[in-house]
C-alpha cells in the first residue's frame, strides 16, 4: 500500500515534471500593469500577445465605469447563495434575456464559469443510455465532461466529416440498442489551431441521422459572425446548433458563461445543472459589467472591425514572411516551428528577454514532439506598428532557429 502523497513524486505529469525549471518565468509567468498589449513582465516592458482580450474591452472606460460603480452600489457578496435558493435577480434575467436576443436563441442559462459549465451540462444532459460523439481536439472541459458521462462516446477525427459520419453510424446503431439518443460535440473555434469547427457540415448529417449538436463557441463569440453574434451566425447554420456555449473569459473580458437553447432545455438545465444549483450565483458587479459589454458588442461594431484589422495584417504578414500558420481562419494565431523542447525554451526566452515580445508557448504533449507553436492572440488594441515589430523579430529567431543557435547544452533559465 501507498501513501497518496508519495507517488505524487513520481506522477507529477508531462508538464509538472518541468515545475522546477520553468515556474514563474515559463508556466505561470505574471504580467503586471494595465490589461493590455504592453504589459511589464519582470519589470519590463513586452509586446503581450498571450490574453484573450479579443475586443479590448478589458480597459475600455466605459466597461471600468460600469464594473466600479456596481461594485460600489452591490459590493462583491451580493446576491448571496446559489440562484435557485436565494441569489437570482433582475440583472441575472436581463442579462440571459440580452444574451438570448443576440444569438437568436429562445432562452439562455446564465453559468458561473465556462469550464465547469461546459463539463457540467454534459453530465446533465445525457445519461447511460446516450451515446456522445465528439471531436478529437475538442477542449479539455469537453473531455472532463466525457469522463462523468457513464454512456459510450465515440471520437472523431479532427475536422474530419467522414470521420464524423462513420462514429454517427456506430452511435446511432448503439443508441438503437439502448433506448438512448446522440449528441455531437464540437467547438466553433478550435483555441490551438484557430480552426472553425465544421458546423455546417455536421448539421446537414442532421438530414440522415437523428442527434443533437453542441458547440463550444468560446473563442468564436464576439470575433465571429457578422454581428458577432459566433461561428454559428459566421457559417449561417446558427439554428441548427441545439446547444450553443460561450464563455465570458474571451470577448467578453470577464467572468461567467452561458448556454442557449430551446425554453424547455433551458428549463431542464436550470434545475439539474448541479454546478449551478450547488453553487453561489455569479457576483453583482459582474453580471452588471457584462451586461454593459454585451451592449457594446452589439452597439459597436467598430471593436471587431479594428480585431480583425490586426488578424488581417497579422496573419498575412507572417504568410508573406514564410511562416506555417496552420489552417487558422479565426483570430486565432499560431506560429508553427520545427524544434525540440530545450530549442522552445531557448527561442522564447529570447523572444522575451532580448526583443521584448510576450506570447505563449506550446510544446509536446499538447503538439506533436519536434513541433514548436508560438499562440499569437491579436486584439482591438494592438496597432500595425505592434504587427511589424512581432514579425520583424520572428524572422530573426527563426533564422537563429534554423542555424542552430538554440541548439545548447543547457537550457536557458531566468531564474
Amino acid at each position: 500500500m501507498k501513501d497518496i502523497f508519495e507517488k505524487l513524486y513520481d506522477k507529477m505529469g508531462p508538464l509538472g515534471m518541468h515545475a522546477d525549471d520553468a515556474h514563474g518565468y515559463f508556466t505561470f509567468p505574471k504580467l503586471e500593469g494595465p490589461i493590455g498589449p504592453r504589459m511589464k513582465f519582470r519589470g519590463v516592458e513586452k509586446l503581450n500577445w498571450s490574453l484573450n482580450n479579443y475586443l479590448g474591452l478589458a480597459n475600455h472606460p466605459d466597461v471600468m465605469k460600469a464594473d466600479a460603480d456596481a461594485a460600489a452600489q452591490f459590493g462583491m457578496a451580493y446576491p448571496m447563495g446559489a440562484r435557485m435558493m436565494s441569489g437570482n435577480s433582475d440583472y441575472h434575467e436581463q442579462l440571459e434575456k440580452d444574451l438570448a436576443d443576440f444569438i437568436k436563441k429562445p432562452d439562455v442559462i446564465l453559468l458561473n464559469y465556462g469550464y465547469q459549465g461546459v463539463l457540467s451540462a454534459i453530465d446533465a444532459l445525457v445519461d447511460r443510455h446516450d451515446v456522445i460523439v465528439y471531436d478529437a481536439e475538442s477542449h479539455a472541459c469537453i473531455i472532463d465532461g466525457l469522463r462523468l458521462h457513464v454512456g459510450k462516446r465515440f471520437v472523431f477525427q479532427h475536422n474530419d466529416i467522414e470521420s464524423c459520419e462513420k462514429q454517427l453510424v456506430r452511435a446511432t446503431k448503439l443508441a438503437e440498442q439502448t433506448g438512448g439518443g446522440v449528441m455531437v460535440i464540437t467547438e466553433g473555434v478550435f483555441g490551438m489551431s484557430g480552426s472553425q469547427g465544421k458546423l455546417k457540415e455536421i448539421v446537414a448529417l442532421k438530414e440522415k441521422y437523428n442527434f443533437r449538436l453542441f458547440v463550444d463557441d468560446a473563442h468564436g463569440f464576439g470575433t465571429m459572425g457578422e454581428t458577432g453574434a459566433g461561428t454559428g451566425e459566421e457559417q449561417r447554420c446558427m439554428d441548427g446548433i441545439d446547444i450553443y456555449f460561450s464563455t465570458f473569459a474571451k470577448s467578453m473580458a470577464g467572468i461567467g458563461a452561458f448556454i442557449g437553447s430551446e425554453p424547455h432545455v433551458i428549463k431542464f438545465l436550470r434545475y439539474n445543472m448541479r454546478s449551478q444549483i450547488y453553487a453561489k450565483a455569479l457576483p453583482m458587479p459582474m453580471v452588471v459589467g457584462s451586461i454593459k459589454r454585451l451592449e457594446m458588442i452589439r452597439t459597436q461594431p467598430e471593436h471587431k472591425e479594428k480585431l480583425w484589422t490586426i488578424v488581417r495584417a497579422l496573419q498575412s504578414g507572417l504568410k508573406e514572411a514564410g511562416f506555417n500558420i496552420g489552417v487558422t481562419t479565426t483570430p486565432v494565431t499560431p506560429v508553427l516551428l520545427n524544434g525540440t523542447i530545450p530549442e522552445a525554451t531557448h527561442l522564447t526566452f529570447d523572444l522575451r528577454e532580448n526583443y521584448n515580445i510576450f506570447c505563449s508557448i506550446v510544446v509536446y504533449p499538447v503538439v506533436p514532439k519536434g513541433v514548436i507553436m508560438l499562440r499569437l492572440i491579436p486584439t482591438a488594441v494592438h496597432t500595425l506598428e505592434d504587427v511589424e515589430t512581432t514579425i520583424n523579430a520572428f524572422k530573426s529567431i527563426k533564422n537563429k532557429l534554423d542555424i542552430g543557435e538554440y541548439r545548447k547544452d543547457q537550457l536557458a533559465t531566468a531564474h
